[in-house]
């Protein structure tokens, strides 16, 4: 990616003539002066930066997840039943929605730099109340906290979108999902590993490491950028934020394929180990775990899938990765308790082609309102949050009621109804259009992006005209008034000139006089 101002993008900051540079974080840690905000100086954003920003999502975001390998080491450490360690996975989720509902829509009202150093400091200090704390009660109060302040990839995604170059977006959002995916996957393994050989203690001594580390580099790499609303109070954040849910087309479409994708995607993953583990398969606990980094192979494929999305309209990628997921979704329901391989397949194209949706509908709900996207990408979230409930839910309960392939054909009818849902708006229609067809059919990027630049130009040619038009009817309107005020002139010259001649006739001796 090659380094751009950040200014240049469309979404950059406009700032305010009366705001001081802001020299210090928390008014006490001085920033880098490369990173100060100077409008005339705009710092880079490339490769480097979005690298720091996955990598940031990738240990923030492992948070949420180290725990879920832990819970036998907790109830033997704590000396309490199964049940009772069961809520703490719970507790982390429900502190991550609290925390995608208060918390990361802030980042479209405060500096952003600040935000996202303070998120990763609490973390940080909360992770290490994890690591040296003997009371469970604590342990899980600490645990909803941590869920509340892991955030930050919320915040940084937004982000990159509103720094990188228009033809660079949806790479660059992609390599923060990708880091957040990959730490969804990684956190799991190495809680694992760790906990299996060590104590799970150990566990958050690591998170606390790599979060020092990633505070670090964002510290280092971050540059600071003025608050996009400051006019905006908390309240109204969250007030327009509910208020987008409700009344933006291009968002509640992309809400409800999103929470269809989540529950297939999260009815899979759940029931895989009930798949693997029973006939014909038998596997072991380790075997199936390994299942897992098969997933990697999705998260790598990320920048590429989106660098296909920067070159694509939206629409269209959304389109090809629905019906790839409903092809691969009928292989698994078709021999998915049969064969090995078709499990294989299935869990390499639900990566790749869910990220693909994922990535691309992002994109398209960042173009609704530059100023909103912290916003946006909350009710996007959460909407994926609620989509992992159901498919935990309601996929555990299918496949132990019903069988392998009933709950695959669950995902299934769950894939044909996002392709229902997005055909129900067409590629090109504007913003507040609910259902329908507009604007054609192109499928690639640039010439959509050209036809408008051109009617744009087409348009600003237009209003030249019409101000040409009128300065010329101006010019003639004055030319035509003084030919008849000299045409008025001559006849009173002419009058004048009759009138001495008449009274040279009649008397000659006034003639004289005159």
């Amino acid at each position: 990616m090659t380094d751009v101002p950040v200014a240049s993008a469309s979404t950059a900051p406009v700032e305010d003539k009366r705001e001081k540079q802001f020299t210090r974080d928390f008014w006490v840690v001085p920033i880098p002066k490369r990173l100060r905000h100077d409008p005339k100086n705009p710092p880079k954003f490339g490769l480097v930066l979005n690298a720091t920003f996955g990598f940031a999502s990738t240990f923030v975001v492992s948070n949420l997840y180290y725990c879920q390998p832990l819970l036998i080491e907790f109830s033997k450490s704590f000396s309490v039943s199964y049940d009772r360690v069961s809520n703490i996975p719970t507790l982390v989720q429900a502190g991550y929605a609290t925390g995608l509902l208060l918390i990361s829509p802030l980042g479209d009202l405060v500096r952003r730099r600040q935000l996202i150093l303070l998120l990763v400091i609490l973390s940080t200090s909360l992770s290490i109340g994890l690591c040296v704390t003997h009371s469970l009660a604590a342990f899980e109060a600490l645990c909803f906290l941590v869920g509340a302040v892991t955030v930050t990839p919320q915040i940084l995604m937004p982000l990159a979108a509103d720094l990188a170059p228009p033809e660079r977006k949806a790479s660059a959002i992609s390599i923060v999902l990708s880091g957040l995916l990959f730490g969804i996957l990684i956190a799991r393994v190495l809680a694992g590993i760790i906990g299996q050989f060590t104590s799970w203690r150990v566990v958050y001594y690591f998170a606390v490491g790599v979060q020092c580390l990633s505070l670090t580099l964002l510290y280092l790499v971050l540059p600071d950028y003025p608050a996009k609303n400051p006019e905006m109070s908390y309240f109204g954040i969250l007030y327009t934020m509910a208020k987008f849910a409700v009344t933006e087309p291009m968002l509640i479409q992309t809400s409800l394929i999103n929470i269809a994708s989540s529950a297939n995607f999260t009815n899979f993953w759940v029931t895989l180990t009930f798949l693997l583990g029973g006939p014909p398969y038998h596997y072991t606990t380790l075997a199936i775990g390994l299942f897992g980094l098969i997933g990697m192979f999705g998260v790598c494929m990320g920048p590429l899938v989106g660098r296909l999305i920067d070159r694509l309209v939206p629409w269209y990628a959304t389109l090809v990765a629905t019906l790839a997921l409903i092809v691969f979704q009928a292989i698994e329901t078709g021999a998915g308790g049969i064969n090995i391989a078709a499990v294989i397949i299935m869990c390499l194209g639900l990566d790749v082609f869910r990220q693909m949706q994922q990535l691309s509908l992002t994109t398209v709900v960042f173009t609704i309102d530059e100023k909103a996207r912290g916003r946006l990408n909350a009710v996007v979230i959460l909407s994926l949050f609620i989509g992992q409930v159901m498919g935990t839910a309601v996929g555990s309960k299918v496949f132990v009621k019903y069988g392998w392939r009933a709950a695959a054909g669950l995902s299934l009818g769950l894939c044909g109804w996002q392709l229902l849902i997005l055909m129900l708006r067409g590629p090109h229609c504007k913003r507040h259009t609910w259902f329908g067809y507009e604007g054609g059919w192109e499928s690639r990027k640039s010439v959509v992006m050209e036809r408008k630049r051109m009617e744009a130009e087409a348009k600003s040619g237009v209003e030249t005209r019409r101000e040409t038009t009128v300065d010329e009817k101006n010019v003639e309107d004055g030319s035509a008034e003084k030919q008849e005020r000299q045409s008025d002139d001559a006849e009173d010259i002419k009058e004048d000139v009759k009138e001495k001649e008449d009274i040279k006739e009649k008397d000659p001796s006034r003639m004289t006089t005159l």
